[in-house]
């Protein structure tokens, strides 16, 4: 039977989450892959294990993730329910609605009926009675965005989540659901946008809301599908995401172009004792509106070697500036497939 860390709290970080009385972990660990059907359940055992030995207790997954679509929440769910069930008030598990999880008009987007269903299907699943966070995982250009708010704030009352938060919405469509909710009176508290280095759209668009509303970020793709990462320093291994065609969110010529400015970008971490993915974390956490940075896992080991990067969080201005500078001399490149 698994025993937690008895010390997994000394090192961890804990964020408050925006004007919220909730505290995240630094760092998420994000199930959004290698927590399917397809994958290995030891290894998904040691994996959630490990955060949790480390001090990470926010686990993020959403209705879709897996493959199969919502084989992560269940195998999380039988983990959690035979492993770790003692430890659930000391969790924050979050889950999300909105893309394509079934087939037919109701499994998928951002209606009160799909919210609502796929919310249900997600607590049978992870065999709980509640989420800490429920979110909507992108806005619908269909649904009045009233609906939404509305659906989510049922959620609340109907004990199903603690808290709401929005993920891939812009600052715009954030502010405009933020004034439904604030009438509302609904706990929303959180926004999960992508952000890292080469992917800086928040900066303008949405953390000034965040900042001006007393909301927080979790955010996502802190390493950019591996490009933040010593993995692609010295070219495209042949095991790598990117050297596989099926990948959709990574593909070679985006390495091609980002070589040199990891490089440097490398050169810039060594400078401060840290690997490139540890400064890239660290990063992303130097804004005070990001509670916390979801990062992912195909082994245990990768979660040790990213909870370092708490070590040396703080940055220079001439460290920024070069940064910036590095970043500033990367050719434009898509993002969208991030």
């Amino acid at each position: 039977m698994y025993q937690a860390n008895k010390q997994r709290y000394d090192k961890m970080i804990y964020n408050r989450v925006g004007n919220s009385g909730l505290k995240l972990s630094a760092l998420g660990l994000g199930l959004w892959h290698n927590f399917g059907s397809v994958d290995p359940i030891e290894n998904q055992k040691a994996i959630i294990h490990q955060a949790f030995d480390l001090g990470i207790t926010y686990f993020d997954l959403a209705n879709n993730y897996g493959p199969v679509p919502g084989s992560a929440e269940k195998n999380f769910g039988n983990i959690l329910a035979h492993d770790m069930h003692a430890y659930r008030d000391e969790l924050v598990i979050s889950s999300k609605a909105g893309y394509e999880m079934w087939d037919g008009p109701y499994g998928n987007w951002g209606s009160k009926k799909s919210i609502i269903a796929s919310a249900n299907q997600s607590l049978a699943r992870l065999q709980l009675d509640y989420v800490d966070i429920f979110y909507s995982h992108r806005p619908d250009p269909d649904t009045p965005v009233e609906e939404t708010a509305l659906a989510l704030d049922q959620l609340v009352r109907d004990g199903k989540a603690l808290y709401i938060g929005i993920s891939n919405y812009s600052g715009i469509q954030t502010q405009a659901i933020i004034d439904i909710f604030n009438d509302l009176k609904t706990p929303f508290i959180i926004h999960q946008p992508r952000y890292n280095m080469f992917n800086r759209q928040i900066e303008q668009d949405l953390l000034p809301v965040l900042r001006e509303t007393g909301k927080a970020a979790a955010v996502f793709s802190p390493l950019s599908q591996g490009l933040l990462t010593d993995k692609y320093l010295n070219g495209i291994p042949k095991t790598s995401r990117a050297a596989k065609s099926t990948s959709p969110f990574l593909h070679t010529n985006q390495v091609d172009a980002t070589i040199k400015t990891v490089q440097r970008l490398n050169e810039v971490a060594k400078n401060r004792h840290q690997t490139l993915a540890e400064m890239a974390l660290a990063w992303d956490l130097r804004h005070s509106e990001v509670a916390s940075v979801i990062i992912g896992a195909s082994r245990p080991e990768q979660l040790v070697d990213n909870v370092k990067a708490l070590n040396n969080l703080n940055f220079s201005q001439a460290e920024l500036n070069q940064i910036d500078s590095i970043l500033s001399q990367q050719p434009n490149i898509d993002w969208q497939a991030h």
